[in-house]
């Protein structure tokens, strides 16, 4: 009986459950997620996401619509991320469509530097904690020029895989897949990908909707496949949460 005792310890040890991390999205309107309405077709890429997970792994969205790396800073979003981070969650960082317009607005514009230096923070204050920064360069848009998808963000996705290569993080390379994406489906059926909708299609949209920046479901879905394929080859960790 005493050596029973005595071994119990050990027992509960090694049956004592693990933690199981937790990803943690930081971005903007194509990773958000929308209301589930039967008049709201937009979706986000994240809002999909856990449906692709397993074995218990949580996802928690904190993107928002309109949001750069500087506004989402300045509202208090990524306090209450940090806030919530365990160590060991993983905390995937899109931005850039917001950052990379002056008309956004001072709040929200960012030159791509100050833009590069911004990440380079999220990056060092989720190492801080404990956590796996992942940084992900913005989808692509659906902006077509005689027949040819034209690259519309700049050098803003360059400052992400810059941040990336110097500090050894995990890249996904979200605006060359989505690319690939959206000039394989063609000018014309790409649009299944974003928001065009007729006039009355949709209540939310009542004299029609011809949008190249955010998803459908059909495109939340595709970018949310490119994502995880991303996730799968680039993040060996994550790999047995994922649906096969």
């Amino acid at each position: 009986m005493k050596k029973l005792l005595l071994l119990l310890p050990i027992v509960f040890a090694f049956t004592k459950p693990q933690t199981l991390p937790t990803i943690r999205l930081a971005g903007d309107s194509t990773m958000a997620n929308k209301p589930y309405t039967p008049n709201n077709p937009e979706k986000g890429w994240g809002q999909v996401l856990p449906l692709y997970v397993t074995n218990g792994l949580q996802v928690e969205n904190y993107a928002l619509n309109g949001r750069s790396s500087k506004s989402f800073r300045g509202e208090g979003h990524w306090d209450k991320l940090l806030s919530e981070m365990q160590p060991g969650d993983y905390v995937i960082i899109q931005f850039g469509h917001n950052d990379e317009s002056p008309s956004k607005g001072e709040d929200r514009y960012s030159p791509p530097e100050e833009y590069k230096q911004n990440l380079v923070r999220y990056v060092q204050e989720v190492r801080e904690k404990k956590g796996k920064p992942i940084l992900a360069t913005s989808i692509t848009r659906r902006k077509f020029k005689e027949g040819k998808l034209v690259y519309t963000h700049d050098v803003y996705p360059d400052k992400v895989r810059e941040v990336a290569k110097e500090m050894n993080v995990p890249l996904l390379e979200m605006e060359e897949r989505t690319r690939e994406l959206v000039t394989r489906f063609g000018e014309d059926r790409s649009k299944q990908l974003f928001l065009h909708y007729l006039p009355g299609e949709y209540a939310r949209f009542p004299e029609g909707k011809n949008d190249d920046t955010h998803l459908s479901p059909t495109g939340a879905f595709a970018v949310c496949d490119l994502a995880v394929q991303e996730l799968k080859s680039n993040v060996p960790g994550l790999t047995e949460y994922f649906k096969k």
